[in-house]
């Protein structure tokens, strides 16, 4: 076990506004209103901050134009981007800059108008010469390859990845801040229009405006707040590419090396953790995930996933918010999927809340199956 472990706390969280917000909010307001909103909930205020840590594709120094916003000026601040999972990287950082003394209050925010402003024109992709000439449509044929490559090599049928849509959407009929809620099943999903073999458009996350902040604190401040602390048990981080042309396997993401270096910290295995959110960009995402952190068998994904065990009422609890592909998905997602598995240990999740909780994962995932990191979460009963 690390010798960080539970050294700090997630106090506070809060979505910025979710849908379509433009043109009256810009990237930067969801930004401070997602950490304005997180302070709130936690009972702290913006002079108590000295740590800022934020990431975003519509901003090159978002940490400079945060701080500015908010007429605040932290003595420690991150903005690594290494994409949806920049938020669980940025836990990792937290657990080392409280350690040293550099900060003791901190939030982790984001902020997004993808949907308001189209998605390539909120994206930083930078131009990439050895794979445009080929004309993929970005991300969904990297992730539809890995999907491709999965059902090829284990027989992977592809109603067993509507499957995951179909949980994701009953999942989100209980929150009431998801974005889509009608009715779907595994045909619908089948039947939606094409987008990169084997996706359908159902296969494939939503483009949201949103965004949201968390806030971090020890766990002797902690004590003294509105809300049920959350401790950092253990986190894993691991880069693997950049294109997907040079995916050492298709079928294995990072997710693999993250994974049990985030268990290897907290001192638990994948039969103690009660709930899991996980990156869900594509159908493909979660099968994934649930291999290679170790919740089934590498090639038997699409076996676990059948027959609704990840839905509600089944045998693990998955993506309790609807996830990206139905709950909301503003770009880089890793910080709404941290949001909820600390929402599900405070108990404060309403309809959705599942029994008894205290060990969550969030699992973000960046790039094109590129970057990946895992946080444990657990409640004080865990210490």
């Amino acid at each position: 076990m690390s010798d960080l472990r539970g050294n700090i706390a997630i106090v506070g969280t809060a979505e910025s506004d979710l849908g379509t917000v433009a043109p009256d909010m810009s990237p930067i307001d969801l930004v401070a209103q997602g950490i304005v909103r997180a302070l709130d909930d936690c009972g702290l205020e913006l002079k108590d901050v000295d740590g800022l840590f934020a990431a975003m594709s519509q901003s090159r120094m978002v940490a400079l134009s945060t701080a500015e916003y908010l007429g605040i000026q932290p003595s420690y601040f991150d903005s690594t981007q290494i994409g949806g999972s920049s938020f669980m990287a940025h836990i990792t950082h937290a657990q080392a800059a409280v350690a040293a003394g550099l900060c003791e209050v901190v939030v982790v925010a984001y902020g997004s108008t993808q949907r308001s402003v189209s998605r390539a024109a909120a994206s930083a992709r930078e131009p990439n010469p050895w794979e445009d000439p080929y004309k993929p449509m970005q991300p969904p044929s990297s992730y539809a390859l890995a999907a491709s490559r999965h059902m090829h090599q284990y027989g992977t049928k592809r109603e067993q990845l509507a499957e995951v849509a179909v949980a994701a959407r009953e999942w989100a009929k209980l929150n009431p801040k998801a974005f889509r809620q009608e009715d779907m099943t595994v045909k619908d999903v089948l039947d939606a229009p094409i987008i990169s073999y084997p996706f359908t458009v159902r296969d494939c996350c939503l483009v949201t405006d949103g965004g949201g902040a968390i806030v971090i604190t020890t766990p002797e401040r902690a004590k003294d707040l509105k809300q049920k602390p959350v401790y950092v048990l253990g986190t894993g981080e691991a880069i693997t590419h950049a294109m997907i042309s040079q995916m050492p396997d298709l079928t294995v993401t990072g997710a693999a090396i993250s994974g049990p270096l985030a268990f290897g910290k907290a001192g638990v295995g994948p039969a103690d953790i009660d709930v899991l959110a996980l990156y869900d960009a594509f159908t493909v995402n979660t099968m994934l995930f649930l291999e290679d952190l170790g919740f089934c068998k590498k090639g038997e994904g699409g076996h676990f996933v059948s027959g609704g065990r990840i839905a509600p009422g089944g045998e693990l609890a998955v993506n309790t918010s609807g996830g990206g592909l139905s709950y909301c998905h503003p770009g880089m997602y890793g910080l709404l999927v941290l949001i909820e598995a600390a929402r599900q240990i405070q108990g404060v999740c309403g309809e959705r809340q599942q029994d008894g909780v205290e060990l969550a994962l969030a699992h973000g995932n960046g790039g094109v199956l590129s970057s990946q990191c895992t946080v444990i979460l657990g409640s004080a009963a865990t210490l």
